[in-house]
């Protein structure tokens, strides 16, 4: 019963202020007689968003599969890198300053650049930020998670006679787990976001990114709003498959000995 208590607790208490904070936002428009093209308020969005549902759910399945497709690419890059670079220190002081390069490189420059190489028509270039997006926290967070487990801890597995492999599953992956997934999902937002801004440099027309930036030049604000809020949700269903799949994986992985 206390578990189902503070389970609710937990769930009310953003939704509560949520529904606070949109109530305030629609109070302040109404108002200040605030104009769309400054901030429209949730009540013209949302129904903007009712009215063009068919176009915002078109629109989130292609940013949304580009996320996923980067997320999937970025994510395994990083951990695979990580792993290498947790074996082999050489490798992760040669590949030091590549990372750190790439942490820097700005989307909009690059998004451009991989359309000339992949063409205007093709979803890659869009997959492609977004997989280098992931690969940053994946790979930073999922080697400190390897490099966690104690010299006795080691030590104590070669007395046992242990294999590589038994050391991996048993006490290296155990401990790396919560840094990978906590990376995972710290790039399960930026696939989104990345994949989102990719859209605004050229390439396919479709994807939320274009219909945000079609619906403002036009000067439909409340539409482009409603494609805002259409990103924000898939944003927060990325991160919540995510969160679910660390759940499920930490609490059902039982190392054996």
């Amino acid at each position: 019963m206390r578990a189902s208590a503070g389970t609710l607790r937990t769930v009310l208490a953003p939704v509560i202020l949520g529904v606070v904070a949109l109530a305030l936002w629609q109070l302040l428009v109404v108002a200040f007689d605030i104009k769309p093209f400054i901030v429209p308020g949730p009540l013209a969005i949302g129904t903007e968003f009712g009215d063009n549902i068919a176009s915002v759910v078109a629109g989130a399945l292609v940013t949304g599969g580009n996320a996923l497709v980067g997320l999937v690419i970025g994510g395994v890059v990083g951990i695979l890198f990580a792993v290498l670079a947790a074996l082999a220190r050489v490798v992760d002081e040669l590949t030091a300053g590549i990372v750190a390069a790439l942490a820097v490189v700005p989307i909009v420059a690059l998004a451009p650049v991989l359309y000339t190489m992949f063409g205007a028509g093709a979803e890659t270039a869009r997959q492609l930020v977004a997989a280098l997006a992931v690969f940053i926290p994946v790979y930073i967070n999922t080697l400190r998670g390897l490099r966690q487990v104690r010299p006795v801890h080691r030590d104590l597995m070669h007395v046992y006679a242990a294999s590589a492999w038994q050391t991996t599953r048993t006490v290296t992956v155990p401990g790396a787990l919560p840094f990978i997934f906590t990376g995972l999902r710290i790039a399960s937002s930026l696939a989104v976001i990345s994949a989102l801004i990719a859209e605004y440099f050229g390439g396919p027309v479709g994807g939320l990114g274009k219909s945000i930036t079609s619906a403002a030049s036009s000067s439909n604000y409340n539409l482009a709003w409603a494609y805002v809020l259409g990103a924000i949700i898939v944003g927060l269903v990325f991160y919540c498959v995510t969160l679910a799949i660390e759940t499920f994986a930490t609490r059902n992985y039982k190392p054996r000995t």
